[in-house]
């Protein structure tokens, strides 16, 4: 369950599967092999891409941060309503600045102070920087990321961070 690609594919084609059955019980007739493709595409950029990289964002970013970030979807959707025709609002003007002003909290915002990284063993994809020294038993290449088990030593130290699989600390 570590790689994002997988989860989004089995999750998309297990939907798939019974949205299709649903339909087949229901008595819905198959559409024409234009809309099939078309719905394809649309699912695969909405639904695979999509949840991919909510899963990398998840474990890259934690999960406020990726809920955020996720959270503005509906611009783009108010975004493409608008070039299609749809008319300016009090509501959508308001929306957009409160989206404008989160986004630019999260963009903005230095998180930085001294912490304390707790021995643990884990695994998961990564390169050798500060919190994934080369003490490995198998030849690493410098900045390749590569997954497997491995142990992290305590350590204190301050830097920029964000809430990640290494980060998860009171305040």
């Amino acid at each position: 369950l570590t790689d994002a690609t997988w989860i989004a594919s089995v999750k998309g084609w297990s939907s798939g599967t019974v949205n299709l059955t649903l339909a087949y019980i229901l008595g819905a007739s198959l559409p024409s092999l234009p809309n099939i493709a078309g719905s394809m595409l649309v699912g695969f950029l909405a639904y695979g891409v999509s949840l991919t990289l909510f899963v990398v964002g998840l474990r890259h970013l934690g999960t406020a941060r990726t809920s955020a970030y996720f959270s503005i979807a509906p611009f783009f959707g108010a975004t493409l309503a608008l070039l299609m025709g749809e008319p300016v609002t009090t509501p959508l003007i308001i929306a957009a600045i409160l989206m404008a002003i989160g986004i630019w909290l999260h963009l903005t915002e230095q998180h930085q102070h001294s912490h304390t990284h707790e021995a643990m063993i884990h695994s998961h994809e990564h390169i050798h920087d500060e919190h994934h020294g080369p003490s490995h038993n198998h030849p690493i290449k410098p900045d390749a990321k590569q997954p497997h088990l491995h142990a992290h030593k305590p350590m204190t130290h301050t830097h920029v961070h964000f809430p990640d699989v290494h980060h998860r600390h009171d305040h």
